[in-house]
């Protein structure tokens, strides 16, 4: 990978932000946010498998998906259930989202994503989560959130690079 996904989590703070540059244009980078073919090839742990239940990528329309798998041990994974609401989306530029772990009933987190230009068919992602609480931050940190931001980041970055190939 050339990209590096950048997370900072200052302690004491409740957000978590996100960047990464991708090798490109906007509208690509941007469909894979909001085409659920697309997202469940990219976003999650490697080691994880997405099933979308619910996909309406418009302002006030909701989300949700199963992640199942196996862990490290070889064991298997119990899915693992989020949801949200779409709040904003401005094609190619932004999107406004909740966030809610399935496991943590009523620990919202709220979620923007801007899309920039950054050279010629590159695109940077800036991403914010913020919680209620600091609390609330620190247990999707510690919950192992970074492996499978930068993992996700990754498999973005791929599946961008093998559609790519085939246009």
């Amino acid at each position: 990978m050339s990209n590096k996904t950048q997370i900072t989590a200052v302690d004491g703070t409740t957000s978590i932000e996100v960047v990464r540059e991708f090798e490109a244009d906007r509208a690509r980078v941007f469909a894979a946010y909001v085409d659920p073919e697309l997202v469940q090839r990219w976003l999650g742990p490697r080691r994880l498998t997405m099933r979308i239940r619910e996909w309406q990528a418009r302002p006030g329309g909701a989300w949700s998906y199963l992640h199942s798998g196996e862990c490290e041990a070889g064991q298997e994974v119990p899915e693992y259930g989020f949801r949200g609401v779409f709040h904003d989306i401005v094609d190619d530029e932004r999107i406004v989202q909740t966030f809610e772990f399935e496991g943590a009933p009523g620990h919202v987190s709220l979620e923007v994503a801007r899309f920039e230009d950054a050279g010629p068919g590159r695109t940077k992602v800036f991403s914010r989560s913020v919680f209620e609480t600091v609390e609330a931050r620190d247990g999707m940190v510690a919950g192992g959130m970074s492996e499978g931001v930068s993992q996700s980041m990754d498999r973005l970055e791929e599946l961008l690079a093998a559609t790519a190939a085939r246009a």
